[in-house]
């Protein structure tokens, strides 16, 4: 038995979409710009309605936007793991995490109170990939075991949000985040 086809979008419905998507992504990038209709549609040389009608509204838009950043950002998480010891992953992807968000926090204050499902999940995914780390790490002996792995997840990513945020930014507040917080986390000899 087959199932219909999904309707073939038109190559300008096409166009506008990722036209739209792209200049989602570079004011994503860009710290301080207005993340509108109106300034993605004048970005991507388009009309507001044309933007909403290539994604159905803002969040919708957004949504796609902030899920396109973040994807390698999740997989990369996956694949440290995958490659090397928890920790090492653990160590690794949290300087790499730090430099990401140094270079998008802005976007998350204008994120609040959006419909973001597919960004949403892919957070959730993120915290997944940190928490396998710091279990494995906990079980290796690596991290230690009398903080609840919870607190553990929620100290590491709101530390190093706020390292993040630090301006202007600075790789030797990175590395003594890093420093201190694993040290802090490696059990008592």
């Amino acid at each position: 038995m087959s199932t219909p086809a999904e309707p073939r979008r038109r190559a300008d419905a096409v166009r506008n979409r990722r036209l739209a998507l792209d200049a989602a992504m570079t004011l994503l990038a860009e710290p301080g710009a207005a993340l509108t209709v109106e300034a993605i549609a004048r970005r991507a040389g388009l009309g507001a309605a044309t933007v909403v009608r290539a994604f159905g509204g803002k969040d919708a838009l957004l949504d796609a936007a902030v899920s396109r950043l973040l994807e390698p950002v999740v997989r990369r998480a996956r694949d440290l793991l995958a490659e090397t010891t928890p920790y090492r992953a653990l160590h690794t992807f949290l300087r790499e995490l730090i430099a990401f968000q140094s270079a998008h926090h802005a976007v998350n204050d204008q994120l609040n109170g959006l419909d973001l499902p597919a960004t949403t999940a892919l957070r959730a995914d993120l915290v997944a990939a940190v928490e396998e780390m710091t279990e494995g790490a906990r079980r290796a002996g690596a991290i230690r075991t009398d903080l609840d792995p919870a607190v553990v997840t929620t100290l590491i990513g709101q530390t190093a949000l706020a390292v993040a945020r630090a301006h202007p930014p600075s790789q030797a507040l990175t590395d003594a985040y890093l420093t201190v917080l694993l040290d802090g986390l490696r059990p008592a000899p």
